[in-house]
C-alpha cells in the first residue's frame, strides 16, 4: 500500500496487559472510530503492513486494541511508535467546509496580501478549536482553524488563504 492511499488515524502508544494487546492515540473526532475499520496498516517511513483488527476497548487515557497474529506482550511492544493507517477509500467523505487533517499537512498558508506563511506541518486540538501548526522561513506560526482567520482551504490548489499578518 502507498502513502498516498492511507490517511493516518493515530498511532500505537504501548502495550496493554500481557495477551498482546496495544494501547492507541487515535487522531479521530470519536476515539473509538478507529474500530469501524477491519484492516488497521500499520508502520514508518512508508513501510506498511497490514493488520485485522480483531477487538478493542476504550479506557480511561487511551483505546485498548487486539490485532490478529500480535499474541504476546513482546509483540505489541515491537508495534509502539507505529503510526496506525486506513485506506482513503474506506474513509466517509468529510462534509460541506470539514477536512481530514491528512489533507491539510503540507499545504501552502498565504495571507490576503499574498505573502507566504509557510506549510501546514501538522494540527492540534485545543479543546476550544484545531489550530494549524504553520512552519515557515520565519519560525512557526499558530493559526487557529476558525472562520475568523481561515478563509478558505483551496485543496485542488494546495493552498490555505488566511487573514494572518506576516507580524503576528
Amino acid at each position: 500500500m502507498r502513502d498516498e492511499d492511507l490517511v493516518v488515524m493515530g498511532f500505537v502508544r504501548g502495550t496493554f496487559g500481557i495477551k498482546g494487546w496495544v494501547k492507541i492515540h487515535a487522531d479521530t473526532e470519536y476515539a473509538d472510530s478507529l474500530f469501524d475499520y477491519p484492516t488497521w496498516w500499520l508502520g514508518k517511513n512508508g513501510s506498511w503492513k497490514p493488520y485485522a483488527f480483531e477487538n478493542g476497548a476504550v479506557q480511561p487515557k487511551a483505546l485498548a486494541a487486539k490485532l490478529e497474529g500480535v499474541d504476546e506482550r513482546d509483540a505489541a511492544e515491537a508495534l509502539r511508535g507505529m503510526q496506525i493507517a486506513v485506506p482513503r477509500s474506506e474513509l466517509p467523505e468529510a462534509g460541506e467546509g470539514e477536512y481530514y487533517w491528512n489533507d491539510l499537512i503540507g499545504l501552502a498558508v498565504v495571507n490576503q496580501q499574498g505573502e507566504a506563511l509557510g506549510t501546514v506541518e501538522t494540527l492540534m486540538e485545543t479543546g476550544a478549536n484545531d489550530v494549524l501548526v504553520v512552519k515557515g522561513e520565519h519560525g512557526q506560526r499558530l493559526i487557529p482553524f476558525v472562520d475568523q482567520y481561515v478563509l478558505e482551504v483551496l485543496l485542488a490548489e494546495g493552498r490555505i488563504l488566511v487573514d494572518w499578518g506576516l507580524d503576528y
